[in-house]
């Protein structure tokens, strides 16, 4: 049977279309294929790159896992030196908080042997590195305020403590500490109202080590800040929670004469024999 006309226009058309669009197509790998190639060949090294980067990257921090543990072994064996080159080792390397860690641990070796100055400066590195973690950052400076406090003026500790004092949203941590050394410097200028505020707010806090909680509490007391009400007043309220979870048991477990085999039970068995 014999196309009609229409259809082999349709025919002709498709072959012409499928003709310009391979002409076209050649025309564009006689000009480009080169760089179509190289730019497939350059993604697929990249690509092996990273992989390979990763792997490298996993690898370091195994390493220096292990260097670190390695280091702290040292330290408790009671070779400091040895722990030392270890831990400087470390504090060059890339990762921020192996580098923390090594300085953390060299400014603990040095003040034990008492120089807090050498302490104080290396601890200073962490406060300041600011890939770190703010909380991480805000012990160090704790930390080197501590270890410099018999050297600065009571303005001095105020002052670099004060961001984390008046933190807000969300609080520090690290806010008793820093508090609590803030509330020592007013007090040695005889701003007596604000280290009493200092003391209160501490002594306030539900989860804050029970020793500095007492400190506070008798600091507080001592400067007209009356914290131990409000400590006597959430211990009531616990021991009032207590008894009412206690008596709620207690209701809701069956009578003792009820039970089966209970001395009850028994007891009213031997009185029907003796009946």
């Amino acid at each position: 049977m014999a196309l009609s006309p229409t259809n082999s226009n349709d025919v002709f058309l498709q072959e012409v279309d499928e003709a310009v669009r391979k002409d076209r197509l050649d025309s564009i790998m006689q000009r480009y294929g080169l760089w179509i190639l190289g730019g497939a060949v350059a993604a697929l090294l990249a690509f092996g790159g990273y992989l390979y980067w990763g792997h490298r990257q996993e690898i370091a921090r195994g390493e220096k896992a292990e260097a670190l543990i390695a280091a702290f072994d040292k330290v408790k064996a009671g070779q400091p030196t040895a722990a030392t080159a270890d831990l400087k080792a470390l504090e060059g390397g890339g990762s921020p908080a192996y580098r923390a860690a090594a300085l953390i641990e060299q400014s603990n070796l040095k003040a034990k042997t008492g120089d807090l100055k050498a302490a104080a400066a290396l601890i200073a590195k962490v406060a300041a590195d600011p890939k770190l973690d703010q909380s991480l950052r805000d012990m160090a400076l704790i930390r080197q305020t501590a270890l410099e406090y018999d050297t600065l003026k009571p303005d001095a500790v105020i002052a670099r403590l004060k961001p984390i004092v008046d933190a807000k949203a969300p609080a520090s941590s690290w806010f008793a500490s820093a508090a609590e050394l803030s509330a020592a410097a007013y007090y040695s200028q005889g701003k007596y109202d604000q280290a009493g505020q200092l003391y209160g707010r501490i002594a306030k806090l539900p989860d804050v080590a029970k020793t500095l909680q007492s400190r506070a509490v008798q600091m507080a007391g001592m400067l007209g800040v009356d914290a131990v009400d409000d400590r006597a007043a959430e211990s009531l309220k616990a021991e009032v929670e207590g008894a009412r979870a206690a008596a709620s048991a207690a209701n809701a477990a069956p009578a003792a004469g009820d039970q089966k085999g209970t001395p009850g039970t028994a007891a009213a068995a031997k009185n029907e024999e003796a009946r």
